[in-house]
This record gives C-alpha cells, structure tokens and sequence, in this order.
C-alpha cells in the first residue's frame, strides 16, 4: 500500500501530487497506530491462558489487519458515490444521513479500541505489581511480596476475569448496535428514501453492497469468535479456581483430622501439621 502511493507521487502532477501525500501520511500514521497497540498488548501474552493468546490473535489476525489493509479501501467511496435518481439539492445528503447514520469503519475503530482496553487494564495492574514488589524487595533485604507478580491470584485474577466479562459485553454490545442501526448485516444494492426535501420517494444505490456485505460478515462472524473466546475462557478460569478451592478443602479436613501419632515425638508432630499447612498454602 505505501509503495503504490510513492509510485504514484513520482509520476503525478502537483494537485494530484499532494494529495497523494496526505493518503500517504494517513496510510502510515494509521499502520503506527495499530503497531503501536499491537506491541501494547502482545506483552499480556504471557499473563494470558491458551484461550487468551487465541483471543489476542483473533484480534490481530482476523479484524485489525482487515480493518487496515481491505475495509478502509471498500468503506473509502460511501459518500462519494452513493447516487440518488434526483436532482434535488439536498435530497442526497439527507439520504445518505438516513442510510448510513454512522460508518460501519469508524464504528468498528470504536469497538476495536473498547474491547482491547480491559487487557490494557489486566497489564497496568501486573506492572502496579511488580513495582510493589520490587519497592518491598528494595525495604526487606532482597524478600519478595509476590513469588509471581504476573501469576492470577488475588486481585489480579478477579481484574482478569472482569477484563473478559468487559470485553465479550463490548462485542455483543456493538454487534447489538450495528445490527439495531441498518436493521441487520445485509448491504442491499437499492434503498429508497422520502425525506425532506426529496420531493417523492426516490431510489438510492450504493457502492460495492456485495464486497461491503461480504467484509461485515466477516467481521461479524469474528466478533462473535471473540466472544465464544471470552466464554471460553471465563469457564476455564472458573473451573480451575473451584478445583483449586475443593483441593484446598480437602486438605484442611485432613488437616482437621489428622491424629497425632503417639509413638514420635512431639516435634515430628508438628513438622507434619506444617507441611499439611503449607500444601494448603500452595495449592490456592
């Protein structure tokens, strides 16, 4: 994409020339941007289970590189060549406003920077840890405050599963509002509109309904993968948090139960008590 634009500044006129130049500037300030968010978040791969990495790279992969590279380009001619049989002035303009209330590109922007947010949230608060712990370490001789900062326990596993919750309700949410606003994902080739100061019921016809139709499907289908991803995952997160508290359990009962053995000694007694004490410890 930026080595066709060069191509086409070395062999177009002045006007032409500098308006390429600002396509150019947009293209590249536009790939920053998402490289940017990109590195941002691919350092929450290692504090993300298996179900988080597929997430991330569903993200990545099957909606931010299509966003960039194709969905631009098809959303790039909506005003422009939607065409009204009228010649009303106006009449256009207040069409389009009807058909399209919002763009589907600046409503998919949106969503993608809601929905990477939460994981944005999950890493600041690694890093809040760590500082603390390195601030203790630095107070107590070299002691830790966590053996793992990055390791979901405590509040960070509640942060991580509120990040989840977040971002499969942001998805549901925005597939809710495209689908409520053009009244489904179909892209039909004909709308007709009877808006002032149209003066009768006139037909509309849209740029490239099929491509377009064709690309929110896709995006559709990848914002709901997301959002089985989510699931998916807050049912893993669940799932190992009981096992570990049943485990926990057990481990206290036998704790509880455990007869003291009369034939050793009072300290083999209590070496036993602790290491039953510490297996309970480790396995939350």
């Amino acid at each position: 994409m930026v080595i066709e634009d060069i191509a086409c500044l070395t062999n177009s006129d002045g006007k032409d020339t500098i308006q390429r130049k600002s396509a150019l500037t947009r293209n590249l300030a536009t790939g920053m941007n998402w490289s940017a968010l990109e590195s941002l978040l691919s350092g929450v791969n290692k504090y993300s289970t298996v179900f988080g990495r597929v997430w991330l790279s569903m993200v990545f992969v099957f909606r931010v590189m299509v966003f960039v590279v194709a969905a631009q380009r098809v959303w790039g001619d909506e005003s422009k060549d939607f065409v009204c049989n009228t010649r009303q002035p106006g009449c256009t303009n207040v069409c389009y406003d009807s058909i399209f209330p919002i763009s589907h590109i600046r409503l998919w922007a949106l969503q993608l920077i809601f929905v990477t947010c939460p994981s944005l949230m999950v890493m600041a608060h690694v890093k809040y840890r760590e500082g603390k712990d390195s601030k203790y370490a630095s107070q107590h001789q070299g002691s830790h405050l966590y053996a793992n900062p990055g390791k979901k326990r405590g509040g960070l596993w509640w942060t991580y599963l509120v990040s989840l919750i977040f971002k499969a309700v942001v998805d549901a949410a925005f597939l809710y509002i495209l689908y409520y606003i053009y009244h489904g994902y179909d892209m039909p080739r004909l709308s007709k509109c009877a808006l002032e100061p149209c003066p009768n019921t006139v037909d509309c016809y849209i740029s490239r309904p099929t491509e377009k139709k064709i690309f929110t499907i896709f995006m559709v289908v990848s914002s709901a993968v997301c959002i089985f991803m989510c699931i998916l995952e807050m049912f893993y997160l669940l799932g190992k948090r009981l096992h570990k508290v049943l485990k926990v359990r057990q481990a206290n009962k036998r704790l509880l139960f455990a007869e003291v053995d009369p034939t050793i000694g009072s300290q083999q007694n209590i070496s036993r008590q602790k290491k039953a004490e510490e297996a309970a410890a480790t396995s939350l």
